[in-house]
């Protein structure tokens, strides 16, 4: 808190919110609280009473025959899945016609209705037709209700949401535009949850400069940049990852470490993709299976800084992983960069070699040279689920769900870091070799498709995982990896990322004024 009264004023803001959580169950209203809460990113708050609140909800067997409008089911419907109960889908039926058994036209000009649909639609598994269905038929009659809107706020939204729906997207990403559009709920919260809001916002703010500063002084210390000048220097860059994946406060020091690991992904990869012969890249994938401070000995003059780093930086970890939890975990987490370094080698032997693999050889190896996994492994141990009951092989399918999301977003574009002259392949370019008749734009379609496959699976082990207390910090992690990918990626012709220097700045130097 930056001072006293702001301390006191927060504490009777909370106060309010849970009195109006606890007071109206049951009530719609509850539920659009909720979603208030979460969009606003102060839920950590009233996670006791939100769970509650949807608990009472899931145990209704007739939960859904309360809510009849297309807004209220879609809301209830995500919100359940959201916090990992499974509720089937066939509540939409009720909004199938009898005769034909397709969406009724009457939803068509419900704007909010429509919204809600395609919002809840994102959440499906694998073998849901019917959300499939709803994702089209609210697609289709949004864009038509924005081609005849005559409302600058109507037409904005619907832009927001098709573009960013919300289960698919930052919730710190969005908050902003939400807080300062938010109406209250039947003439209550407004100014209560604006400000719960704004203190919140400062805070967090607070917390993640401390956090940079930390992780920049880490980084300049290691003198990495100095010494191989082609290495991506990008210290805000690899922090943002983990600002915006744990989005708790109190994990200050899970943020730091994994922007840590991330920063040897990006170190690693470069030495791998720019300064490496095939032979040198040899040695220092076998110099981490070694992982010894003598194995440096054997490595080319400019590897051994970023060896030494590495190795010093991984024990550490390890060791305060130890003194925290009671495990030591330093073998799995070196097993990591084993892997990481493997899948390298692979990549830089085709590339040098004219290879171009198969989309199944390409994508299976992708999977791990993206770096989630190893970047999910020390997530694993820095969350404490090394001495829970979860095994590391019970997320193994979560972790590979978002690496292959991370590695086809990244191959849909073909700009490079600034800098950068190596040479990366492509799961288009292995597409388009199997499939020598395609176009590029088909090659880029199936990726898109394979992406909103991806998505499925990751909601069902979402679901999965949501099922035990001591994962679920770990399966949202998760979501917002996924989450984050299109922020990374989405370079404009000037191969710049504008929407991720539009968020760095907000969640940093900006405050929640329009």
């Amino acid at each position: 808190m930056q001072d006293g009264f702001n301390s006191t004023k927060f504490g009777l803001l909370v106060k309010d919110v849970k009195y109006a959580l606890r007071t109206e169950i049951n009530n719609t209203n509850n539920l659009v609280l909720v979603d208030a809460l979460q969009r606003m990113v102060i839920e950590n708050h009233f996670q006791e009473e939100i769970q509650s609140i949807l608990q009472k909800e899931y145990e209704q067997s007739a939960c859904f025959l309360k809510y009849q409008t297309p807004f209220d089911v879609s809301l209830c419907f995500r919100l359940l899945r959201q916090q990992g109960y499974h509720v089937s889908a066939d509540v939409f039926k009720k909004f199938k016609n009898n005769d034909d058994g397709i969406f009724g036209l009457n939803l068509s000009q419900d704007v909010n209705g429509l919204i809600g649909l395609y919002e809840a639609s994102q959440l499906g598994v694998e073998g849901e037709c019917i959300l499939e269905e709803i994702a089209n038929f609210s697609v289709d009659h949004l864009n038509a209700c924005l081609a005849n809107s005559d409302s600058c706020d109507e037409a904005r939204i619907i832009k927001e949401t098709l573009k960013y729906p919300y289960h698919k997207s930052l919730a710190s990403c969005k908050a902003k535009s939400f807080i300062n559009n938010f109406k209250g709920i039947n003439g209550w919260g407004k100014s209560t949850l604006q400000e719960l809001a704004n203190i919140e916002y400062s805070i967090t703010q607070e917390i993640h400069q401390h956090e940079l500063a930390q992780v920049s002084g880490w980084w300049g210390s290691l003198g990495l940049a100095e010494d191989l000048k082609l290495l991506r220097d990008q210290p805000l860059k690899w922090y943002t990852w983990p600002m915006a994946v744990l989005t708790d406060p109190k994990m200050s020091q899970q943020r730091i470490e994994i922007a840590k690991c991330i920063s040897f992904v990006y170190v690693i990869d470069d030495i791998f993709d720019v300064y490496g012969t095939i032979e040198e890249l040899a040695l220092f994938t076998q110099a981490v299976k070694r992982w010894e401070l003598v194995a440096m000995l054997d490595l080319p003059e400019y590897m051994r800084s970023t060896y030494k780093a590495l190795y010093d930086t991984i024990n550490d970890i390890g060791y305060n992983i130890h003194k925290i939890y009671g495990q030591n975990p330093t073998q799995n987490l070196r097993n990591a960069w084993v892997s990481l370094c493997n899948a390298f080698l692979k990549e830089a032997k085709w590339f040098a070699s004219g290879v171009v693999p198969t989309t199944d050889e390409y994508l299976k190896n992708g999977i791990v040279s993206s770096g989630v996994h190893a970047v999910l492994v020390h997530m694993f141990y820095l969350l404490g689920l090394g001495v829970s009951s979860i095994h590391l092989e019970d997320v193994s399918a979560i972790s590979s769900s978002v690496a292959t999301i991370l590695r086809l977003w990244d191959d849909l574009g073909s700009a490079k870091d600034e800098n950068q002259e190596g040479k990366d392949g492509s799961y288009i370019e292995c597409y388009m070799k199997e499939k020598k008749d395609t176009s590029i734009e088909l090659a880029r379609e199936n990726v898109i498709k394979l992406i909103e496959d991806e998505w499925k699976k990751l909601n069902k082990e979402h679901l999965h995982l949501m099922i035990s207390p001591s994962s679920r910090s770990f399966s949202k992690a998760s979501l917002n990896s996924a989450r984050m990918v299109p922020l990374m990626y989405s370079y404009d012709d000037k191969q710049s990322l504008p929407v991720l220097q539009e968020y760095i700045k907000s969640m940093l130097y900006g405050d929640l004024s329009v």
